[in-house]
Parts: C-alpha cells; structure tokens; sequence
C-alpha cells in the first residue's frame, strides 16, 4: 500500500493571546496537498490571527506549524518560499504600473532576467490583466487591483496560496473572475487557504472548511457533510395580522423561531424536518383564512449551518 504523502500545512495546538484575551485557543488542523481549504468565521473569532501566524507576521505564543514537513520557525526561509500570501489589504504601489509592481516582488524571491519576464506575462495572463500592464495602479478599479493582488502572491509559483478575503468590496463580474482563477489553479495542484465571509464561495470552491468561533475550532468537515450533520432548514413567514399566543405557541412546536419585527407579524422559524414543518404549518393556516402573507423556504446549506 502507498504511504500518504505528508500534509502540506500541518498546525497543532496553535495559540495566541493579546494582553489576557486568548483570541486562537490551541487550534489543530491540517491541509493536504492539493487541497482547496476554507477558513470561516465571525468578525473576531481569529480568522486573521491565524493566517498571521501562518504566514509568520504574527508570532504565536504555543504551539507548532509545519510547512510542507519544515518546522515553520526553525526554517522559515524554506517554509516562505512555498508560500504566497495574499492579504485582504492591497499590498501594491500605486505609482507603479503593474509590470513594475510584479518585478518588485518576483525579485525578492529571487526571479532573474528571462524568468521574470515569463512570470510576470504569466500570471498577468492568469489573473486577465494583460492588456492593463503598464497602467498605473492608481488608475486600476478595486477589482483590478484584488487581481492584481492575487499575481503578486503567485509571481513565485508557490505551492500554497494563502488568501485572506480577497473578494472584500468588488463587483459581481470581478468576484466571478477571481473565483474562477482560483478554481483554475486548484485544478493545476495548486493548494488554497481561503478565508471569507462570503459563505457561498466557501461553499462553491472548498473541499473542506474550518469554522473558527472565539478562537476554537468548532467544526471542520467538507460543506457537505457538515450541512448533512449540522444544517437547520429556514422558514421565513410573514402574516396580514398581528398572530395571538397561541398561533405562536402552535408555531413553537414545529421549530425555534425568531420573531423579526415589533409586530410579530414576520417570523424565522428553523427545523431540521423543513418539508413537515411546513405541511404542518400550513394545516394551521387552513382554520386561519387570509392570515398568511408570504411564505419562503430556504433548504439547509453551509449559511444555515
């Protein structure tokens, strides 16, 4: 039998604390090679912190983080250059022009002549800013410039390619962009660290999530197990009139709900069993003529979970 190659990001027990806060709580995970990885999470939860520590911007306070078998802080060099990392906030200047951007960072890794030249056409190609290559940055539209941002993190054919949020504030057709390019380098082997709010994305790209809550580690499962083991069913209801207590204890019974307005007259009830909450729920509507309003149904997905 083959031996299963090693991890290409293994983390174990990782920990950071801020004055008393411990904001990542011993965290553990691991990332094959070739995989498309999600990190998901609220505001705070150390989604950044995480990535700061694996990138080496932020210095943990325990624990271990290997890249590709290296020990992270006994061979950084190595584990770096494996890496690229692309950052939520735009790591450009402004004054330069693309090309001009992408030579700054293809020499720091050590790029030369021919094959700086092949790399920069490359990627500019990959991420479909070619035609814009000499443009100041300045002039490049928030969306150019998130793609931009994403060459200059493969301008050194890594193995891994750390993204933290990088769809934050562009449009529909430059998100689609994006998201394509990232699927189309996971099909050429390379492995994605994705963090993002967008959960539909995680749910599109990743084959497997991790759900950071105040710093733990709460879940970690491919989206679709984790729907089939954790996804409530939504049903979002809206009446003509205020309901008395006792449609909304009768409403109770059928799921946990939340009441949306001061009237009570819009209601979010969740269940696992969507299909009889809802028979049931209409069965109470029929001694009820003309008091539903609208009904909506959304089936269990990584939102709900």
């Amino acid at each position: 039998m083959n031996e299963k190659p090693n991890p290409i990001v293994s983390v174990e027990n990782l920990r950071k604390n801020y004055g008393d806060v411990e904001v990542v709580k011993r965290i553990t995970f691991q990332i094959s090679r070739g995989e498309f990885f999600g990190l998901l999470g609220p505001n705070g939860a150390g989604k950044t912190t995480t990535i700061g520590m694996l990138t080496g911007l932020v210095e943990p306070d325990g624990g271990r983080i290997l890249i590709d078998g290296n020990d992270f802080f006994l061979k950084p060099m190595q584990s770096k250059a494996k890496m690229g990392f692309v950052p939520q906030s735009f790591a450009l200047y402004p004054t330069l022009c693309a090309v001009d951007n992408l030579a700054f960072f293809a020499r720091i890794y050590g790029l030369r002549k021919g094959r700086l030249k092949d790399r920069i056409a490359a990627v500019l190609d990959l991420v479909g800013l070619r035609d814009r290559a000499k443009q100041t940055v300045a002039t490049f539209s928030h969306g150019m410039k998130r793609r931009l941002n994403i060459a200059a993190g493969l301008i050194h054919e890594p193995d891994l390619l750390i993204l933290d949020e990088p769809t934050v504030g562009v449009d529909t057709q430059s998100r689609n962009a994006i998201l394509e390019t990232l699927e189309g380098l996971n099909k050429s082997v390379v492995t994605l660290l994705y963090t993002t709010h967008y959960i539909e994305e995680a749910e599109r790209l990743c084959h497997r999530v991790g759900i950071l809550d105040q710093g733990k580690m709460i879940a970690l499962d491919s989206p679709a197990t984790l729907v089939r083991e954790h996804g409530m069913g939504i049903v979002r209801i809206e009446f003509n009139a205020n309901p008395d207590e006792t449609l909304l204890s009768q409403i109770g019974h059928l799921g946990p709900f939340r009441v949306m307005d001061d009237q009570s007259r819009h209601l979010r009830l969740e269940t696992d069993r969507t299909d009889r909450a809802v028979r049931e729920f209409l069965d109470l509507m029929d001694m009820r003529a003309g008091m539903l309003k609208t009904l909506d149904i959304i089936e269990p997905n990584l939102e709900t979970v």
